[in-house]
């Protein structure tokens, strides 16, 4: 799933793109992905985009008169910036922004899951917006990290939408390994140097992969996380010490961590390999 590097980076290649630019239509592709009725797609036409920006893990169309677009990919979508504008329907395609005399924008989605989805917002509106938590890298952010007694797993935390915004379980893995804490540790049991250094986790990781994002071109291909450095990496020699990654697996994800890095040595039960050998 995009997470925060992904979606600024592109939330930057597309502000190049489009801004300033006249709306000309959004193409509805997919029915289902439209979360919102009024405003309507319909309405969009005639539309200025003052900004693209991002929050989280969403793209915001800033329009003139106060007006917003939301794009979130979800586990499967993708952007193609397609110059020059196509009036094609490809395989998984979600909807197509056209912009007068720009390329125009192209969500699509791949996979079974059809979870992509984008909402046309009336000003004062924020939508989804207004559930999330205090975006990662900000101050907000790092103070949730350094004071909460949340007893939840760090993990946990910090791919939860509501309490910080952006990550999810691919940058989480990387971060955990990076302050080389369990991935079963619970913040609320962190001492203050373990938050500092969590904090500092959070920033160099994030920081590393927004600079690797940057140096993308055009929207946002296919293949995303070649440069993670623990997750999706099981089995692979840990880049600190040399041990072998593991994981442990969950109905529909996986955690990679290192057992002599981040739990003292200790191997963590793989609940969905204990079922396969009861």
């Amino acid at each position: 799933m995009p997470e925060l590097p992904e979606i600024r980076a592109l939330a930057e290649r597309l502000h190049e793109v489009a801004a300033g630019g006249t709306i000309r239509g959004a193409d509805v592709l997919q029915f289902s992905s439209l979360k919102t009725v009024i405003p309507r797609a319909t309405d969009l036409p005639g539309g200025v985009i003052d900004r693209v920006s991002s929050l989280g893990k969403y793209v915001v169309f800033e329009l003139d008169g106060g007006r917003h677009v939301l794009v979130h990919l979800s586990q499967g979508g993708r952007v193609d910036v397609e110059a020059p504008p196509k009036a094609t329907k490809p395989r998984g395609a979600v909807v197509r922004f056209r912009i007068a005399e720009r390329p125009s924008i192209l969500v699509k989605e791949f996979g079974k899951q059809r979870k992509a989805g984008w909402w046309v917002l009336a000003p004062g509106d924020d939508g989804p917006l207004v559930k999330l938590g205090p975006e990662v890298l900000t101050p907000e952010a790092d103070a949730v990290l350094r004071t909460s007694a949340d007893n939840r797993r760090v993990h946990t935390i910090l791919r939860d939408q509501r309490t910080i915004a952006g990550v999810g379980r691919g940058y989480s893995d990387d971060i955990l390994h990076r302050a080389q804490l369990s991935p079963t540790a619970q913040l609320a049991k962190l001492d203050e140097t373990q938050r500092a250094t969590l904090i500092a986790a959070v920033h160099d990781v994030l920081r590393d992969a927004l600079e690797a994002e940057r140096r993308r071109t055009g929207g946002l291909p296919t293949k995303i996380g070649d440069h993670f450095i623990v997750h999706n990496r099981a089995g692979q020699p840990c880049p600190r010490c040399g041990a072998d990654l593991r994981r442990v697996s969950y109905e529909d994800y996986e955690v990679t961590y290192c057992p002599d890095c981040q739990t003292g040595g200790t191997v963590l039960a793989d609940r969905r390999l204990s079922r396969l050998l009861r």
